[in-house]
């Protein structure tokens, strides 16, 4: 398939070494696999975004991120269209790949995106370790953020069926840290409540989206993202900066579509 302009620009940017990286210090790139919940987002497509946007505020210089979370895609699809492929080709050792899939993998009547999670998602979700592995870097697996959806008493319910099991199951198989972002986002919007949610979604005059971010709801993610990266010690405390800071939302930006 053809690349757009956009996505050539994106792999191109992936290969170029981070401006402000000392060689003393170790410096290295997280790379996100993931979908829209992740992605970055442009002008069009404002307030929506994904949480690999606000990651940055997070890490150090020396921890650099790029972001080639695409939206709509799956672990399968990813891979299919050679994107897991882009990456490994500038992935370095000591490098990190954070993998986050399953919104897309759910989708049972679309069969370039659909996986089943104890079988087909967990046999794509290999090649990204394996790719990983076999050029010096670490991968880790992060379970699905979850929607806002609330039942009737005002429970946060998971939406997720299998998936984020099956995911557990593989992190433990293969001896891969696992940020158990589900988990956390669950809780989070359970601490939040039903209304209160909706300033972390992109709620608009126009639109009731209840699976993608603001920029408070991207912030508030990329928060427990880091917070799991610590707990995990994929990242050492020195590699983190303002993890208990309020990050003004003026700091997202929306480049040109």
């Amino acid at each position: 398939m053809s690349l757009t302009r956009r996505q050539v620009t994106s792999a191109a940017l992936a290969a170029v070494p981070l401006a402000g990286r000392s060689p003393g210090r170790n410096p290295r790139t997280l790379y996100i696999a993931g979908d829209s919940t992740a992605a970055q987002k442009y002008a069009d497509a404002a307030p929506e975004t994904g949480w690999g946007m606000a990651l940055p505020f997070f890490l150090r210089k020396e921890v650099g991120v790029s972001n080639q979370a695409v939206n709509g895609r799956s672990s399968k699809s990813f891979v299919d269209e050679g994107r897991l492929d882009a990456i490994l080709a500038t992935i370095r050792p000591h490098d990190l790949l954070l993998v986050q899939f399953a919104h897309n993998d759910e989708k049972s009547a679309d069969p370039t995106r659909y996986t089943e999670p104890w079988t087909t998602f967990q046999e794509y979700l290999r090649r990204y370790l394996d790719g990983a592995r076999a050029r010096g870097a670490r991968p880790v697996l992060a379970t699905p953020v979850e929607r806002r959806r609330f039942d009737a008493d005002g429970n946060a319910v998971p939406t997720h069926g299998d998936y984020p099991a099956a995911m557990r199951a593989l992190a433990e198989q293969e001896h891969v840290a696992l940020l158990d972002v589900e988990a956390l986002s669950l809780a989070l919007w359970q601490s939040l409540g039903a209304e209160a949610t909706k300033t972390y979604f992109n709620w608009t005059d126009s639109e009731q989206d209840n699976t993608h971010f603001n920029p408070p709801g991207a912030i508030a993610v990329a928060r427990l993202v880091t917070q799991e990266l610590l707990r995990t010690r994929v990242l050492a405390r020195h590699d983190v900066i303002r993890l208990h800071e309020d990050i003004p939302t003026s700091w997202i930006t929306w480049p040109p579509a």
